[in-house]
């Protein structure tokens, strides 16, 4: 599997809107050549691109993701954040077929996070997989699936066995080798705070390409690229890949 060096943490998180599309075309402004972001299910089972479980942190609705049908979040202003003053306002939360669509006119890959509501594990990688089947174009870069979910990793690799699952861990816990092996896991997506250069070698080792998050010092990203990071999921591309070049 060829990685990017560089993908974009739910878009360019530090300086565009996170999960929308406009977050995705600053990533692919900063030179990102992909992605990561967030994906649940709404009320009506559409797959949309957010992170919390409710809707106030990042835009200017209320209430949880899986209570509301796509047509009210519709109305939700996902650029209203004060960090970016009105540079984003009346930016929508998006589904995942559009952000698909944009993707694939950008020519980028990503990393679907499979963030489920609470007892929609298998549901939402289900109907995210579905639109996947529906919506990326063949030949375009084979996107990964990742989740901390065990569930959803489950259903994604019943439902998409040829798609790549990525096992996503704040810290390793220490059957996370049974864990990849058990899930068919392809890639291990560890936080960067718990890496040590050991740890790292130790996933290198058992085969699998390390995808590090988020990565946002420029001093940290060096010193996880020698250790032999594969990938690095940043706030920041294009300051992160500059402090590489």
């Amino acid at each position: 599997m060829k990685l990017p060096l560089i993908i974009g943490h739910r878009g360019a998180k530090a300086n565009a809107p996170e999960n929308t599309l406009a977050g995705l075309r600053a990533a692919h402004q900063e030179g990102a050549s992909w992605v990561e972001f967030d994906v649940k299910l709404t009320a009506d089972g559409v797959p949309i691109l957010i992170h919390d479980e409710t809707f106030e942190r990042t835009t200017t609705g209320r209430g949880r993701v899986r209570d509301l049908a796509l047509e009210a979040i519709g109305g939700f202003d996902a650029g209203c954040r004060k960090l970016f003053r009105d540079r984003f306002r009346d930016e929508r939360v998006p589904t995942l077929a559009q952000a698909l669509e944009l993707l694939a006119s950008l020519g980028m890959g990503f990393n679907l996070e499979i963030k489920p509501c609470p007892g929609r594990e298998r549901d939402t990688a289900r109907e995210a997989i579905r639109v996947l089947r529906q919506r990326w174009p063949a030949g375009a870069p084979t996107p990964i699936l990742s989740s901390f979910k065990p569930a959803s990793l489950e259903a994604a690799r019943d439902t998409a066995p040829d798609l790549p699952r990525g096992l996503l861990a704040e810290r390793l816990s220490r059957d996370w080798r049974r864990a990849a092996k058990l899930l068919g896991c392809a890639t291990i997506h560890p936080g960067e705070r718990s890496l040590t250069r050991p740890r790292v070698a130790a996933i290198k080792r058992e085969g699998y390409p390390v995808l590090a998050w988020t990565v946002n010092n420029p001093l940290r990203a060096r010193a996880l690229r020698d250790w032999g990071v594969d990938s690095l999921i940043t706030d920041r591309p294009a300051a992160i890949a500059a402090a590489l070049a």
